[in-house]
């Protein structure tokens, strides 16, 4: 969960998709590690949210240190906003949470011309969880 003003990007929440490996991370984005921030696991920063000057930064790889005077600054400006969404917070149903191997079936566009298609299973939606 994240946000944005004018100035500043400030993440509430934070996690990393990558594969956990024991001396190294894999990323999809490679050059996206934040220490801290991109984490394996999701952290709750709703307390203390990490926060990046997107003027200096628009990459967000250096998060203002919290003790920092431009820290507290910021703050003034995004614990406002943040308690006006948390009040106004409407919570939803997911509504992609469904598995359906016909779905996730591989089938790119041409595979039929090179006789390379999978078969396409039988469609059997299920409620799922998405670890990722």
């Amino acid at each position: 969960s994240s946000g944005i003003n004018a100035e500043y990007g400030y993440w509430l929440w934070t996690e990393f998709k990558g594969k956990k490996q024991p001396e190294t991370y894999f990323s999809f984005c490679q050059g996206q590690l934040v220490p801290n921030v991109t984490v394996h696991d999701q952290v709750n920063h709703t307390a203390d949210p990490v926060v990046f000057n997107i003027n200096r930064d628009p990459g967000e790889k250096y998060p203002l240190g919290q003790h920092s005077a431009e820290y507290k600054a910021a703050m003034k400006v995004i614990s406002p906003i943040v308690a006006e969404h948390k009040a106004t917070l409407i919570k939803g149903e997911p509504s992609l949470n469904y598995c359906d191997n016909a779905v996730m079936n591989w089938a790119p566009a041409g595979c039929g011309d090179l006789n390379y298609c999978l078969p396409i299973p039988p469609s059997k939606p299920k409620l799922c969880y998405w670890d990722h």
